[in-house]
């Protein structure tokens, strides 16, 4: 199938970087969400989606849940380490049983340059450091504390071009 789009929501521009290099590699459409209709998404074979991962949501991902795709492919950009972190609650927010029993879903590692960050983003970080990682015995630290603990207010750059693969094999296999 050559019909297919690349469809992103960014911020910050780590998961537009993942977009253009998975449309690059499939010789895809690629689009920024906001300018994409509902006409448009049904008019391709496949639609991969990429959206960052914030406050247990996945940006702009309504676009693609609430609309017909006939083949949809998702990928999520965050800071956790998607080989230990668990997405399950947040597939489950934002997906219906159903589409998520039909959608592959990749996670991405992502970065974040805080101070770049919007101010409502940057109060809920510092409130989840103050009132969660900060006021916890270091035994008590849950995954990905001692990361967010090291990381906060700083340049974070955990991109990597060779994630894709899997993510770009599998579309192919469609």
């Amino acid at each position: 199938m050559d019909n297919i789009a690349v469809i992103y929501k960014c911020k910050h521009g780590v998961t537009k970087q993942y977009a253009v290099w998975i449309a690059q590699e499939l010789g895809a459409i690629i689009m920024e969400a906001s300018t994409v209709t509902p006409s448009q998404l049904a008019s391709f074979d496949i639609v991969v989606y990429g959206g960052c991962l914030s406050a247990g949501g996945i940006d702009g991902v309504e676009l693609v849940t609430k609309n017909l795709c006939k083949s949809l492919v998702v990928f999520t950009v965050g800071l956790a380490n998607p080989k230990t972190a668990d997405y399950s609650n947040i597939l489950k927010k934002n997906f219906s049983r159903d589409l998520l029993s039909k959608t592959k879903i990749f996670n991405l590692r992502g970065g974040i340059e805080y101070k770049k960050s919007g101010l409502f983003r940057r109060i809920i970080l510092f409130i989840v450091r103050k009132f969660r990682a900060d006021k916890k015995l270091p035994e008590q630290h849950v995954k990905g504390d001692k990361e967010f603990l090291e990381t906060h207010g700083l340049i974070v750059d955990r991109t990597d071009k060779s994630t894709i693969k899997p993510l770009v094999d599998y579309v192919r296999s469609l």
